[in-house]
């Protein structure tokens, strides 16, 4: 059983199509890099899986459950760190996530001290008082991932979650990350820095207008260009997948 399975998932808005007839497949485990360019339809795909967006058509099933039919019951079993973030800036970052872990069904004793490890962890516990709305961005992401992790998920869906963090606090994010894939946690992550998912991910989606244009390991998906084993790096592939850019340069006279 795959852990996420959508069928001919699509998303309109009017006359607009932000996603059409997507069929993906990540199995249990998978570290999974869902990529492509600006406006493709990657936060509109995750928005779809997470519960947090209707689909306009086509069908979503998460560890097996059937999202349109069963939301509370995969939403209990998923971790989504959003585009946004959606944090509560009057709190602190303890009782955020103290909140969040209450949220997810944990009792009180142990989402206090599951609040108290991963902010330790996150090395976030140094201004216990200070409100989540005076953290740094950095801060407030590492703050959004320890929400996502606190109940311990099956599936993790992650938005753009290095943007903007620092080179330490990324190691310690990518650290977490790769210990929860070892223990068999699946996990979705969209992201612009392709070296990122190069290093982490195991398997790849491209997605373009709306339309998945490719999907498999890295290797499968180097042989369906005609790479040569190893000698294509993942910016290569998607930018021959998507198209590569145009020449900007040569457009702009006062550059020539």
């Amino acid at each position: 059983m795959d852990a996420i399975v959508t069928t001919s998932l699509t998303r309109r808005f009017g006359e607009f199509t932000a996603v059409e007839h997507v069929n993906l497949s990540v199995a249990p485990g998978q570290f999974y890099g869902f990529l492509g360019p600006n406006g493709a339809g990657k936060s509109t795909t995750i928005k779809m899986l997470t519960g947090l967006l209707a689909p306009t058509e086509g069908s979503m099933q998460i560890l097996g459950l059937d999202v349109a039919t069963h939301l509370v019951d995969v939403k209990r079993q998923i971790g989504v760190v959003p585009e946004g973030m959606a944090l509560f800036g009057r709190l602190t970052g303890s009782e955020f996530l103290n909140f969040a872990g209450r949220m997810y069904g944990l009792d009180r004793d142990t989402a206090a001290q599951r609040t108290a490890e991963v902010l330790d962890f996150m090395e976030l516990s140094a201004q216990p008082k200070t409100l989540v709305t005076d953290y740094s961005h950095g801060m407030q992401k590492k703050l959004a991932m320890a929400a996502a992790v606190i109940h311990g998920p099956k599936v993790l869906f992650l938005d753009e979650p290095f943007e903007g963090v620092d080179a330490v606090a990324s190691g310690t994010l990518k650290a977490m990350l790769q210990r929860m894939i070892a223990r068999g946690v699946t996990i979705f992550l969209t992201s612009h820095v392709l070296e990122i998912v190069e290093r982490l991910c195991s398997h790849v989606g491209i997605i373009n207008k709306g339309r998945l244009v490719a999907q498999g390991s890295l290797d499968e998906l180097r042989s369906g260009v005609g790479a040569a084993e190893g000698k294509m790096s993942l910016e290569e592939l998607f930018l021959q997948t998507v198209g590569g850019p145009r020449n900007a340069v040569q457009e702009l006279s006062w550059l020539g």
